[in-house]
């Protein structure tokens, strides 16, 4: 009996692996190009983010006519509008909204790391916990950096942390997806000795 439940879950185990191994090996490419064209990676993040801002500045006002009370349709209306010209603003001008992304990449990182170090003492038993807790730590380190060096830095530099950022996370993912794996084939033997096989 248990060996029926421990081979599929030790093959779902293996396919959920080679997803996040090869999820992280995405990140990394990412992060290296990235890194290779900061300048590029840092308009298209504050480009992004306007974007972004602009969507959810129309979604907003648009649900505005939608709320029953008048007070609060206003409230949620003008904070749709003052959403959406912040939005147009800082894909109008990508070199101020850039160096305000960059203080808020800072805090971004910051808050990131202590999450991702939270995260890493929950899977603390977990093999390859040690990569996401590095990854916590060198995020909070970025964020500090960055914070210190504005806003001289602004141009590169959030292309360059956004780079290192994310080869840190797909590094972290392969690691746990290759722990997971190697769980699975522990699983897998276990099953072979448990049937005679």
């Amino acid at each position: 009996m248990a060996e029926a439940v421990a081979a599929p879950v030790a093959n779902m185990v293996k396919k959920d692996s080679t997803t996040l191994i090869g999820v992280g090996v995405i990140t990394m490419i990412l992060g290296v190009l990235a890194m290779l064209a900061p300048m590029v990676a840092g308009a298209m993040v504050t480009l992004m983010v306007g974007i972004l801002l602009i969507a959810a500045g129309i979604a907003r006002t648009i649900f505005a006519f939608k709320c029953k009370s008048w007070g609060k349709g206003i409230l949620v209306f003008l904070l749709g509008l003052l959403t959406l010209l912040v939005g147009l603003y800082i894909v109008a001008r990508p070199g101020a909204g850039l160096l305000s992304l960059t203080l808020f990449l800072a805090a971004y990182l910051i808050v990131d790391g202590i999450f991702e170090i939270v995260e890493a003492f929950d899977l603390k038993p977990i093999q390859g916990w040690g990569w996401m807790l590095f990854g916590g730590i060198v995020s909070i380190l970025l964020g500090i950096m960055i914070w210190r060096g504005w806003p001289e830095s602004s141009v590169l530099i959030v292309g360059i942390l956004v780079g290192i950022k994310l080869i840190f996370a797909g590094w972290a993912m392969v690691g746990i997806g290759a722990a997971a794996r190697g769980s699975a084939s522990d699983i897998e033997d276990a099953v072979e000795v448990a049937t005679g096989g």
